[in-house]
C-alpha cells in the first residue's frame, strides 16, 4: 500500500496583491444549530485575474465520536469563504489529502488554498497564489485525526484506534461534513469532495457510510488502484515505465510525444502483454524473447533482463535499473527525481526521491508583493495559523504523521472505487473527475483508469486530466494553472447539470 501522498514543494508563478494587512480583526463565528467546539474567523482580500476577492478564513474545531463510545476527536477544518457575494448556493469544495497520516499541506498551501508556500528549510514563506479556486469556489481543508491539528482526545498510544480505519475515518470526516453544511447553512449549495491518493480512498469510504451525503463531483488525485497483484500489477504500471523511459531518453523517441508512448503503453499492456502474463510458465520460448524485446523498446531496460524475470517488470526493477549505467535510481512518486545508488540508506518513505522533488526553482518575490515569514524562524504554517488566522493550537502541526500510517487498519485493502460507482448509480447527476501523473509509479496512471473502469464508472461522466507529473500533479507552476483551469471548467458543467 502507498505508505505516502504527502509533503510536495509547492512552486507557482506571482500574484499581484497580498493576502490581508497584518492585525487581523477576528470576529465572532456565525451561529448555527451545530457549533463547532471552537472557531476563529478572520477578513483576507486576493487579488485573482485583476479583480479583488475578499473573504473570511474559518478555522473551526468540531468534536466527533468514535462508533459505539469507543472515543472521540477533534477534527480541525480550515475554510477559506468568499465574504462579497452570496453564499446560499455558493459552491462548496471539500479537500483532504491522504497517506494515511497525511495533512492537506501540499493542496492547502501547493494547489488551491490562497496562500502558497514556497522556498526551502528555515527560507520557506508563504506568498499569494495566482492559481486559487476562492474566487470560484468556498474551500474547506480538512485534516483528519492526527495530522495538522485535529487530535484524538485520549493521548494515549491506542487513543486515536477508532479513527484509524477505513471506516472509522470516513465517519468521521463524513460527520464533519455534514456539520460543517449545517453551521454555514450551505444545504442548498453545489457541494464537491477532493481526496488525493489515500485521499481517493476516504472519498469512496465517505460516499459508503453516508450514502445520504450527496456530492454534486467528486474529484480524484492521484487515485489507489484496486488489484495490484499478478498480472493486473505489471500491466497497470507498463505505461507510466514506459513515460518515464521516455523522459530519460532511455528508448528510441523517434519524433513521439510522452503521451503517444503512453498510448502506445497502454495497447500494448492490455493485449499482447497481459496474454503473455497469463500464460505464464505456458508461454513459449520464443514468444517470450519476443515480448521481452517489445517490453525493452517501451521502458529502456535489458531484453535479457526482463526475459530473466519472466516479464515481470515491477517498480523497484524498474527504479534500480533504468539509469542504472549512470550510477542511479528514479524515485516512485516522481519518476523525474533521481538519486545515486549508493547514497546512505534512509527510512521509509524518505528513501524516495520524488518525496519533495521541486522541478522548478523557488521563484523570486515579485517587485512589490507581500509574502509571510515566520517571525520566529520557525515552522512557516504554524506562524501563519498563529499570526494570520488568529488560531492558537496546543502543539505544532503535524504535516504528516507515521504512527497514523503504521496503525491504520485498511480493513484488507478492499478496492473502493466500486462505492463510488454505486453513489453515481443513485444519483444520475453526480460526476468524476480524475488527475493523473504520467510519472507517478506509486498510484500509475492506467492503473487508476483500469480501477475507475473496471468499477463501472460511466465514461460519459468521467473527466480524465493527464499531467506530465508524478504524484502531485500541482507541483510545477504550469501544471497548477492547467489543473486549476480543468477543475474549474469541470465544476461549472456540474452545476450547469443540477
Amino acid at each position: 500500500m502507498i505508505r505516502s501522498v504527502l509533503l510536495c514543494a509547492s512552486l507557482a508563478a506571482a500574484l499581484i496583491v497580498a493576502p490581508q494587512a497584518a492585525g487581523a480583526q477576528t470576529r465572532a463565528a456565525p451561529p448555527a444549530a451545530a457549533t463547532p467546539a471552537r472557531a476563529v474567523v478572520t477578513r483576507h482580500s486576493l487579488t485573482l485575474g485583476g479583480a479583488r476577492v475578499a473573504y473570511d478564513a474559518v478555522v473551526a474545531e468540531t468534536v466527533v465520536a468514535a462508533p459505539e463510545g469507543t472515543g472521540e476527536a477533534t477534527i480541525v477544518t480550515t475554510a477559506y469563504l468568499r465574504a462579497d457575494v452570496p453564499t446560499t448556493d455558493r459552491p462548496v469544495l471539500f479537500i483532504f489529502n491522504g497517506g494515511p497520516g497525511a495533512s492537506t499541506t501540499p493542496l492547502h498551501f501547493g494547489a488551491f488554498g490562497p496562500m502558497q508556500r514556497l522556498g526551502e528549510g528555515e527560507a520557506q514563506y508563504l506568498a499569494p497564489n495566482a492559481h486559487s479556486l476562492i474566487d470560484a469556489v468556498d474551500l474547506v481543508f480538512i485534516d483528519p485525526t492526527g495530522t495538522g491539528y485535529s487530535r484524538p482526545q485520549d493521548p494515549s498510544q491506542d487513543g486515536g484506534a477508532p479513527f484509524w480505519s477505513r471506516t472509522g475515518d470516513a465517519r468521521s470526516v463524513a460527520e464533519v461534513i455534514e456539520r460543517w453544511l449545517a453551521t454555514h447553512d450551505r444545504a442548498a449549495s453545489p457541494r464537491y469532495l477532493l481526496g488525493q491518493s489515500y485521499g481517493t480512498v476516504r472519498a469512496a469510504e465517505i460516499t459508503r457510510v453516508a450514502p445520504e451525503l450527496r456530492f454534486d463531483g467528486v474529484l480524484l488525485f492521484a487515485l489507489v488502484p484496486g488489484e495490484r497483484s499478478g498480472p493486473l500489477a505489471y500491466m497497470s504500471s507498463l505505461p507510466s515505465y514506459a513515460a518515464t523511459a521516455w523522459l530519460h531518453d532511455r528508448i528510441d523517441r523517434r519524433g513521439r510525444s510522452v503521451e503517444q508512448v503512453y498510448d502506445e503503453a497502454v495497447r500494448f499492456a492490455r493485449t499482447d502483454y497481459v496474454s503473455a502474463l497469463i500464460q505464464g510458465g505456458a508461454l513459449p520460448a520464443d514468444e517470450k524473447t519476443v515480448i521481452a524485446r517489445r517490453l525493452a523498446d517501451l521502458t529502456g531496460l535489458p531484453a535479457a533482463l526482463i526475459e530473466e524475470h519472466d516479464l515481470k517488470i515491477d517498480n523497484r526493477l524498474f527504479m534500480f535499473n533504468l539509469l542504472a549505467d549512470q550510477g542511479l535510481r528514479t524515485g516512485q512518486l516522481d519518476t523525474r527525481a533521481t538519486a545515486r545508488l549508493d547514497a546512505p540508506a534512509k527510512q521509509p518513505p524518505h528513501d524516495d526521491p520524488g518525496l519533495s522533488y521541486a522541478p522548478e526553482a523557488s521563484r523570486a518575490i515579485a517587485r512589490g508583493q507581500s509574502v509571510f515569514r515566520a517571525s520566529d524562524g520557525g515552522s512557516v504554517v504554524d506562524a501563519y495559523y498563529r499570526e494570520k488566522l488568529n488560531y492558537r493550537a496546543d502543539d505544532a502541526y503535524q504535516a504528516l504523521n507515521l504512527r497514523v500510517n503504521s496503525a491504520w487498519n485498511h480493513e484488507g485493502f478492499k478496492d473502493a472505487m466500486p462505492y463510488l460507482a454505486e453513489a453515481m448509480k443513485r444519483d444520475p447527476d453526480m460526476r468524476l473527475f480524475w488527475a493523473a501523473g504520467y510519472y507517478d509509479l506509486s498510484t500509475p496512471a492506467y492503473g487508476g483508469r483500469y480501477t475507475l473502469d473496471q468499477a463501472g464508472v460511466p465514461a460519459d461522466r468521467l473527466t480524465a486530466a493527464y499531467f506530465a507529473s508524478g504524484h502531485s500533479v500541482f507541483v510545477e507552476d504550469r501544471n497548477l494553472a492547467a489543473l486549476a483551469q480543468a477543475v474549474r471548467r469541470f465544476m461549472r458543467v456540474s452545476d450547469e447539470g443540477r
